[in-house]
C-alpha cells in the first residue's frame, strides 16, 4: 500500500526533523509519538477507520476536538494531559505549515484550537519531618537497602527529574570536598548542582560497594535493577512508594519538596530556578506562590480572630441626622 501524505510527513518528523534539526530529547519525541499512537487507536476504534490511510486533507479541527473528548471521556486522561496531546498535535500542525503550504487554512484552524481550562491543583511537597522519616526507612543492612537509600538521597538533594536520575552515569558524580553532580535536563541542557557532605559519604560508599569507582566503570550508570539495567521511571517510583506513607508520591514530588524547601531556607529564588533546571524564573515563582498560599492559610487558622468588629454608621440614627445638618 501506497503510504499517505500524513504517514510520510509524520515519519520524518519524528525521526529527522525533531532529532536531527531541533535538536529535541528522546524523552519528548517518545511522549510525541505516544500521542500519535493514541490518535490512530482512536482513529482506529472510535471512528471504526483505517490509520494507514489518514491523510492530511481530513486532519481538520473537528478529528482532533474528537480525539481529545475521547482522551478525556473513554480514557479518563486528566484535563492535564488532554492539553499536553494537543500541544503535540499542533506541533505538528506547524511543522505541516512549513512542508504543505497548499492546507494553510486547515492547518491554521487547527492551531486555533484552545487548551481546556482547568484550577491547576496546588504543589504536593513533603514536609521536613516526612522527608527525613522516610530516609531512615530503607534498611542499610542489606544491599537493595543501601541501594535504596543511594537512589532516595541523591533524588531529594539534586532535585532531579526522574529522567535525568535514571541517566546519570558515574562519570557525573564529583564526590571531593565540594561534591556536585551533572545533570542532563530537557532539550540537552546540562547543569551542575551541589551536593550535601552527607550526600556525597553515602554515594561514595555505594559506588565503592558495587565496584564503580574503577576508571573503566566512569560511564556505567550508577543506579540498576536485578537485570543490571538502569532503573526505568517505573523503577524510581516502585522504590519510592515502597518507603513514602503518602499513596500520591512521585518522583517529582520529591523534586517539589527539594525546591519548597530551599524557598523555605530562604535561598534566592534565582539559585532555585538554576538547581532546578527552569528555562524560565516563571516556573519557579510557583514555589513562591504556593508557599504565601501556604501561610495564608495558616493565618486563617488562627483560633483568636484580630479583626476589630466595625460599627454600621449608617444604623446610628443621631448620626445620620447630623450628617444632614451639615450638608444642608
Amino acid at each position: 500500500m501506497k503510504p499517505t501524505d500524513f504517514g510520510m510527513h509524520l515519519t520524518n518528523y519524528l525521526t529527522v526533523y525533531l532529532p536531527g534539526q531541533r535538536g529535541i530529547s528522546q524523552n519528548t519525541i517518545k511522549s510525541y509519538a505516544d500521542t500519535f499512537r493514541l490518535f490512530f487507536i482512536y482513529y482506529r476504534d472510535g471512528l471504526g477507520k483505517k490509520p494507514e490511510k489518514l491523510t492530511i486533507s481530513v486532519f481538520n479541527d473537528k478529528l482532533i476536538s474528537g480525539f481529545l473528548d475521547w482522551l478525556e471521556t473513554d480514557r479518563k486522561n486528566s484535563i492535564s494531559t488532554r492539553n499536553q496531546r494537543l500541544s503535540a498535535l499542533q506541533a505538528y500542525c506547524r511543522y505541516l505549515l512549513v512542508e504543505t503550504p497548499e492546507y494553510i487554512s486547515l492547518l491554521q484552524v487547527n492551531l486555533q484550537i484552545q487548551k481546556k481550562k482547568y484550577t491547576k491543583p496546588q504543589i504536593g511537597y513533603l514536609s521536613q519531618e516526612e522527608i527525613t522519616a522516610m530516609l531512615r526507612k530503607p534498611d542499610v543492612h542489606t544491599a537493595e537497602g543501601r541501594r535504596d537509600l543511594a537512589l532516595l538521597v541523591l533524588l531529594y538533594d539534586s532535585g532531579a527529574r526522574v529522567s535525568e536520575l535514571t541517566t546519570l552515569k558515574v562519570r557525573d558524580l564529583r564526590l571531593d570536598n565540594y561534591p556536585v553532580v551533572t545533570l542532563h535536563g530537557k532539550g540537552g541542557k546540562i547543569r551542575q548542582v551541589p551536593l550535601m557532605k552527607k550526600t556525597a559519604k553515602i554515594m561514595l560508599t555505594y559506588l565503592q560497594e558495587h565496584h564503580l569507582t574503577e576508571n573503566e566503570k566512569c560511564d556505567c550508570p550508577i543506579f540498576v535493577n536485578k537485570q543490571n539495567k538502569p532503573l526505568t521511571r517505573a523503577g524510581v517510583t516502585y522504590i519510592l512508594q515502597k518507603y513514602a506513607e503518602r499513596d500520591d508520591i512521585t518522583p517529582h514530588i520529591i523534586r517539589h519538596t527539594k525546591a519548597m524547601h530551599l524557598l523555605q531556607a530562604g535561598v534566592n529564588i534565582i539559585y532555585i530556578r538554576d538547581i532546578m533546571g527552569h528555562s524560565s524564573i516563571d516556573t519557579t515563582n510557583i514555589y513562591a506562590k504556593a508557599d504565601t498560599e501556604m501561610k495564608r492559610k495558616a493565618l486563617e487558622t488562627l483560633s483568636t480572630d484580630i479583626t476589630p468588629n466595625v460599627p454600621d454608621w449608617r444604623a446610628d440614627n443621631a448620626l445620620m441626622e447630623w450628617l444632614k445638618n451639615i450638608s444642608s
